[in-house]
């Protein structure tokens, strides 16, 4: 099809939108009397009258920029961009005295970088005013006169005027905005999908439950009274447009003036708006007051997981909710998203729910099934809209009281008390599995004050997890499943999980705390994850040890070994204790207050060893007693001369860090690993030697040398009872010379 207009009326226009909205904007640009409209990725293409223009620029709720083409030929290098360049009158466009803004889309082999390429457009419009003997126009590019866009695909060029002069999802009422705000044509685009004009027109109220600085509030409002966008903004592109009819362009603007009169005097539905954050209603109320909406929107202070009852019988649920995009954030949403669809399935039962996210196990945790979703981007991030009918969802659901029993019921006769108890039949049969657990351990837990244990270690291979409990909170690791499993399946299982742990535990989804357990190297243990700095302590016998659940993979803590530190405890009064591989400290902090006289502990890791710091400071022991050492263990036992009564050794399976000497691999280097320590060991001394690799064996020749004693049934804790090879540990000592 040719872009060569239909009549000399006629103009070739383009309006770019977000990628998803091209068939949306086409529609919209019919309505305003475009013709031959065609669609290409982030934009769409037709033909019209200055006015159809006009109106696009004025009344589209979609689009980017409206963009009038003024040339168009093949362009490969700066001579034919040059000829592109020169094909146009600019004395038609811009003033001598003007000043214009040059934007570049797309490369050639031959103009690689787009400012270049810009540059080389303006020149060649300075100097067609020069070659007509008028002064050079200026270069403004905040607010210029006109700006120009330039494309460049396939080998061509298109040299077009932006009418708008900057992007029109910039309505003018949104100066404030909480966090990853949507831009104001894509909230337009989810509430077209969503049926909102319709509803509107019938009455129909609109929530959004997680409301933020209330940009979807501000355009179902727009919508619903009749008012076009590009009212709002101060300026448009256009008016300093020299091919610019004022007279045509007012008489648009007081149209639309007298709309959006009529349409606020008739009344709008209800519109609510409902969130946590003090800061985000406040600058919601600052958008909306701008828009002129304020007095026709409702604005509350509330949790989205409980919702007051409906309003009316039918209406319009739409909302943008956090999209989890760092791990430690998924499982309070994974709570966020359950909790609201049961709200809404209670209280809510005749609405649509309109659900925009960028990750779809969240949106599954909804107790509904979508009627339809659609794929749309928020800036580069692809999400999707989900539509429910909430009406239409009867399905059954497994429901639990606090004894754990299962019944039949739909969620609209759920109780207050079952509200948040529909899990899925597998979510249902794990959080039977943690209460069985937590029953199993409970006698133990109580006789002996344990507040950090394991409660659950993939019991059930299809939920291939550790979830652990560290006082009032719970540290939850998940393991990478086998390849055999379908990831997707796999990540819908951990999000069931997450649903079910804060039911059956009773905590706050905030104080569940999600890592990823995949295989290790190097230094990969000591990368942050956050940066948060929560570090809280923790009782294990008389020691009070801090751990850090969020910016690191590992808590601070091995709990598998709280047995062989507590026997450390107990053996280390009068001794010298040296720790290798010391970790965060904790064997240390034992031993110190266990009574021994001195402790030296070994890590290369100053991380680590600065934890240790915090357990010393937190038990308020003396610095001066407990020596600190940033080395490498290996090396540093071979060179050592001094003695200690209690070592404790527990080296990883592998380290490949660059502050090695060389490459630590627990099988090969043990030997003399445990050679080193014991030529540090007094005569009558014990060293505790303990790893975690799960075929590790023990060399024959050290049984021969010393006297070992396989230990590693004891050292098993009851929460690690069914990991019998979780770790293994031995405890070596001299042999005594007959």
């Amino acid at each position: 099809m040719s872009d060569a207009p239909l009549d000399p009326s006629m103009l070739t226009l383009t309006v770019t939108c977000p990628k998803g909205l091209e068939a949306l904007l086409a529609d919209e640009l019919t309505q305003f009397g475009w013709q031959a409209v065609r669609q290409s990725v982030g934009s769409v293409r037709g033909q019209g009258r200055l006015d159809d223009a006009y109106r696009a620029v004025l009344w589209s709720c979609l689009a980017n920029r409206v963009l009038l083409t003024l040339a168009r030929a093949p362009v490969s290098d700066a001579d034919s961009l040059r000829a592109l360049v020169q094909q146009v009158d600019w004395r038609e466009h811009l003033s001598s005295e003007g000043s214009l803004a040059v934007d570049v889309s797309g490369t050639t082999p031959q103009l690689r970088h787009t400012r270049n390429t810009a540059l080389q457009v303006k020149d060649g419009i300075v100097d067609q005013f020069r070659d007509h003997g008028l002064a050079r126009p200026s270069v403004d590019l905040q607010q210029p006169d006109i700006r120009l866009h330039l494309r460049l695909h396939r080998h061509e060029g298109v040299l077009s005027l932006d009418l708008g002069g900057q992007s029109l999802h910039q309505r003018g009422y949104r100066l404030e905005g909480a966090r990853a705000p949507l831009k104001e044509n894509l909230a337009a685009a989810l509430l077209i999908r969503a049926g909102w004009p319709e509803r509107a027109a019938a009455g129909e109220p609109l929530l959004d439950p997680l409301c933020g600085s209330g940009t979807l509030l501000a355009e179902a409002g727009l919508m619903a009274a009749d008012m076009a966008p590009g009212l709002l903004r101060e300026s448009h592109g256009l008016e300093r447009w020299l091919g610019h009819v004022p007279q045509l362009w007012q008489a648009l603007c007081d149209e639309a003036e007298q709309r959006a009169k009529a349409g606020l005097a008739k009344g709008l539905p209800a519109l609510i708006g409902r969130d946590l954050s003090d800061e985000a209603l406040s600058a919601a109320r600052g958008n909306l007051a701008r828009a002129g909406l304020d007095t026709f929107v409702t604005l509350e202070h509330g949790d989205a997981r409980h919702l007051p009852i409906a309003p009316a019988e039918t209406g319009l649920v739409i909302t943008n909710p956090p999209y989890g995009e760092r791990l430690s954030e998924i499982p309070p949403l994974v709570t966020l998203y359950a909790q609201l669809g049961q709200q809404l399935r209670e209280h809510y039962g005749q609405w649509r729910l309109a659900l925009f996210t960028s990750n779809p196990d969240l949106a599954h945790r909804i107790p509904a099934s979508p009627a339809r979703q659609y794929a749309l981007f928020n800036g580069p991030i692809a999400c999707k809209l989900f539509l429910f009918d909430l009406a239409q969802q009867r399905e059954r659901h497994v429901v639990t009281d606090e004894a754990g029993v299962e019944s039949s019921a739909s969620a609209e006769h759920a109780s207050e008390k079952t509200a948040t108890s529909i899990l899925s039949e597998g979510a249902q049969m794990l959080a039977n599995r943690l209460r069985k657990n937590r029953k199993k351990l409970a006698k133990w837990i109580k006789r002996e004050s344990i507040e950090c244990y394991r409660l659950y270690d993939a019991d059930m291979p299809e939920y291939a997890m550790a979830i652990d409990i560290y006082g009032h909170q719970v540290h939850v690791q998940e393991y990478a499943p086998p390849r055999s499993i379908d990831p997707d399946k796999a990540q819908q299982r951990l999000m069931e999980a997450l649903q079910a742990i804060p039911e059956v535990l009773d905590v706050a989804p905030e104080d569940i705390h999600l890592k990823q357990r995949r295989r290790q190297s190097g230094t990969a243990q000591y990368t942050k994850f956050d940066q948060k700095g929560r570090f809280f302590a923790v009782r294990e016998g008389q020691a009070q040890l801090m751990v850090n659940l969020t910016d690191y993979l590992d808590t601070g803590l091995f709990l598998d070994h709280r047995p062989t530190r507590l026997r450390i405890y107990e053996l280390a009064q009068g001794k010298r204790f040296l720790n290798l591989f010391c970790y965060t400290g904790a064997a240390t902090i034992q031993a110190a207050l266990g009574g021994a006289r001195a402790t030296t502990s070994v890590d290369l890791s100053k991380t680590y060893l600065g934890w240790l710091e915090r357990n010393l400071k937190a038990n308020q022991l003396d610095f001066r007693q407990h020596q600190r050492l940033q080395a490498d263990c290996l090396q540093w036992i071979q060179r050592h001369q001094g003695r200690y009564d209690l070592i404790f050794m527990d080296p990883p399976t592998f380290s490949n860090s660059k502050k090695m000497e060389g490459v630590l691999d627990v099988q090969r280097d043990h030997v003399a690993l445990i050679d080193g320590a014991m030529k540090l060991l007094s005569s009558d001394g014990l060293l505790i030697f303990s790893n975690n690799q799960r075929r590790f064996q023990l060399d024959a020749d050290l049984m021969a040398r010393y006297e070992v004693k396989n230990v590693t049934s004891q050292s098993i804790p009851p929460d690690f009872a069914r990991n019998q090879k979780i770790h293994q540990c031995f405890e070596f000592r001299h042999r005594i010379m007959s």
